[in-house]
């Protein structure tokens, strides 16, 4: 019985690592942004957790090149 116990403990700790891994593994995929930008959104998203990736979904990039000003 406690071999089950800790078995669930287990898989419940796992599927919390994977679900505050997700916005960094996202973040880390995605092209938006780019460099040193990137780094500090993931730095973000470690230090205040899903409120910077949602703020990351809204902001980023912060840096946008418009392709009309370079023609």
């Amino acid at each position: 019985m406690e071999l089950i116990g800790s078995l669930i403990a287990l898989i419940a700790i796992l599927i919390g690592a994977v679900i505050w891994l997700l916005p960094i593994i996202f973040i880390m995929a995605s092209s938006r942004t780019g460099g040193k930008e990137k780094f500090a959104w993931i730095l973000a998203v470690i230090f205040i957790t899903w409120f910077a990736w949602i703020f990351y979904l809204l902001l980023a990039p912060l840096n946008k090149q418009d392709s009309l000003h370079y023609r």
